[in-house]
């Protein structure tokens, strides 16, 4: 036995041995990275919208198969000189640390029956379970090292997170600093949180990020972990945060790592500094959207009012200039910020669409520029109520496109509905004449300006609007769809809408993001990386003689001389005219009769520069209520004109 072992040690250590040695002596290298500062937000004058604050940090990389005992050491010896919040820490975090120390693994290990046939994942389920069970009762500062180990232990490998990213004192960053030696992987650090120097109210577009204890969202963690993210990283979380993050966020700083056999780093080197996140450049200027927010909250009616939002375009580009609203909770009488409530809180808008659905009339050559004069006067049909124009009860009154635009006839876009469906209207007729795919006839006629489909805009979150019931059981409901009193659109999507028919038939593509860019050296807006360019999405091919007549009903709207005209309260007294349409529907809050106000509208009535949509819905029925639409264009008209641009050109 002792020749057997004398040679097998000569085999090891004369055959062998150069092998062994060098497994010893080998070394492997790894990939050691850090977070860098997110892009900022610009509005469209290069003010800063949404900046980064730093703040002193104290953080902590996790080596190489580091021990849940030697983090239990660091943990404890850093609560002596660190305070952290310890409210959050929960019964299993709690066991997790207390188990770290190897005595009390070992105590516990021994109260677990049966714990050798246990395998490792079980048995640490059942120490774990047993300290829950029987908790034990800790120090303030043991609570404070748990909360410390805590945030140690969900690092990964060479990952870095922060064990305090803000309200650092002075002392604490003097004594860690002194005693850094003894704690291996603790920093004193720099983190980064969002600012806002123009005030909260951008949040409302904008959004916003996660913080470093919220981590990366529950129902994206594996997607973004894919990507290079750690669980406690920062990451949009809503709207331009979100739907830019892989921009904003920058490239991590990357350092290569030596590490020994024994699990010791031996060299560092920097091979990537890292890259600050790009800047984003808004189409939207602040000070303009800051005050079409306060024409929003100081029009704002009470009562069983739900809101009022506001949509302001360059009808050419699809340019957002503006985003704004209010959702006001008609019981509680409680207003809240909601500007994106313009992009996805559907509302029934009214007589709005009917330029569209006089446009289809055009288009499928029912009415043509030469013959397009239709009696207005009630439309019985069996199976469904009368239908008549508000100032019209009983009258046959001719009238043509414009007319019927200029003095909002439900008559006429019935009429014109019944046309295109090839339905030969006759007083008492049945509504079971008319086709089944009446709904989807006229809803093909209205998203081609927008009207229940996406508009594209570079958001998440968007509502396609809301259709209401389409069965042949709801045959009937098709003609007040024709005068907007069905289905559900956004207000954004009445801004796309009248800017389809501002510029002549484009329905261009929104966005708010016109700009991406670098920082230069002084910290400030660096090169162009990306320039936003106009896209259109369609194109609405009626013929110029029609959309002549369109446009100029709608200027009628504002400019005619009927008395029946619906835009010449407020709106008639601005300069440039206004090229407008109104709407009003009949609506429901809480079991009580109401209405939306809404409006379309453009200047000047050549060459639009400015577009905008305003929703107002769940209003009293009062006729004061109904000049509220106008109102809100009409002021947004006024710090247009007098903040960012004039009738000749930009300022």
């Amino acid at each position: 036995m002792l020749a057997a072992l004398a040679a097998q040690m000569a085999y090891l250590q004369i055959k062998n041995g150069a092998t062994f040695k060098a497994e010893v002596n080998r070394t492997d290298n790894t990939i050691e990275t850090n977070n860098v500062q997110r892009g900022m937000i610009y509005d469209a004058s290069g003010k800063v919208l949404v900046g980064n604050e730093s703040h002193q940090a104290i953080s902590y990389t996790k080596g190489i198969n580091v021990t849940s005992a030697s983090m239990f050491k660091v943990a404890n010896k850093l609560s002596q000189y660190l305070t952290v919040p310890t409210d959050a820490l929960t019964d299993r975090q709690t066991a997790i640390y207390y188990l770290a120390n190897e005595k009390h693994a070992a105590v516990i290990t021994a109260k677990i029956p049966k714990a050798q046939a246990l395998s490792a994942t079980a048995l640490q389920d059942a120490t774990q379970d047993y300290v829950v069970k029987h908790m034990p009762s800790l120090t303030d500062q043991e609570k404070q090292a748990a909360a410390i180990f805590t945030k140690m232990n969900g690092a990964y490998a060479l990952s870095t997170t922060y064990i305090k990213e803000r309200d650092v004192t002075p002392t604490e960053v003097s004594e860690i600093g002194e005693h850094m030696a003894d704690m291996p992987g603790v920093k004193t650090a720099t983190s980064w949180s969002r600012s806002y120097p123009t005030g909260n109210s951008v949040k409302s577009f904008v959004g916003t990020v996660t913080s470093e204890k919220q981590g990366l969202p529950a129902d994206e963690v594996n997607s973004l972990l894919s990507q290079g993210y750690s669980r406690n990283d920062s990451v949009g979380s809503s709207y331009i945060e979100k739907a830019y993050e892989p921009i904003l966020r920058g490239t991590k700083s990357r350092t290569s790592v030596e590490v020994s056999s024994g699990n010791k780093i031996t060299k560092q080197v920097e091979e990537y500094a890292g890259k600050k996140g790009s800047n984003l450049v808004l189409t939207v200027n602040s000070k303009f959207q800051d005050a079409v927010q306060e024409v929003i909250d100081k029009q704002l009616p009470g009562g069983t009012c739900q809101g009022a939002y506001a949509v302001v375009m360059n009808p050419s580009t699809g340019a957002v200039l503006a985003l704004a609203g209010d959702s006001r909770n008609p019981n509680s009488g409680k207003v809240t910020t909601d500007a994106l409530g313009a992009i996805n809180q559907p509302i029934v808008m009214g007589s709005v669409v009917k330029p569209a659905m006089l446009t289809g009339g055009f288009q499928s050559g029912k009415l043509t520029p030469d013959n397009n004069t239709l009696v207005d006067q009630p439309i019985v049909l069996t199976g469904t109520s009368k239908i008549t124009t508000d100032w019209n009860q009983n009258s046959a009154i001719p009238m043509n496109a414009a007319m019927a635009l200029e003095t909002s006839s439900n008559s006429y876009a019935v009429q014109v509905a019944l046309k295109m469906a090839d339905f030969k209207y006759s007083p008492g007729a049945s509504i079971n004449g008319l086709p089944d795919n009446m709904f989807q006839m006229l809803r093909n006629n209205f998203s081609q300006y927008g009207l229940g489909v996406k508009t594209g805009i570079d958001l998440p979150g968007e509502s396609a609007g809301l259709k209401g019931l389409s069965s042949r059981a709801h045959i009937g409901s098709a003609l007040p769809e024709a005068f907007g009193n069905y289905d559900a659109y956004t207000t954004l999507q009445l801004g796309q809408y009248v800017s389809t028919l501002a510029n002549g038939g484009y329905r261009m593509k929104p966005y708010l993001v016109q700009q991406v860019r670098g920082t230069g050296k002084n910290g400030g807006l660096g090169a162009v990386e990306y320039q936003a360019t106009p896209q259109a999405l369609n194109y609405v091919d009626a013929s110029p003689e029609a959309k002549a007549i369109v446009k100029q009903g709608m200027w009628q709207v504002v400019n005619g001389s009927s008395a029946h005209r619906t835009g010449a309260d407020v709106l008639q007294k601005l300069k440039p005219g206004i090229v407008a349409k109104t709407g009003t529907a009949e609506t429901f809050v809480n079991g009580q009769q109401t209405v939306t106000s809404s409006i379309i509208s453009y200047a000047p009535s050549d060459h639009p520069q400015i577009a905008v949509a305003v929703a107002v819905p769940g209003l009293p029925q009062t006729d004061a209520s109904y000049l509220v639409n106008q109102t809100i264009a009409s002021e947004i008209y006024k710090l247009y004109w007098k903040d960012i641009a004039d009738s000749d050109g930009i300022k």
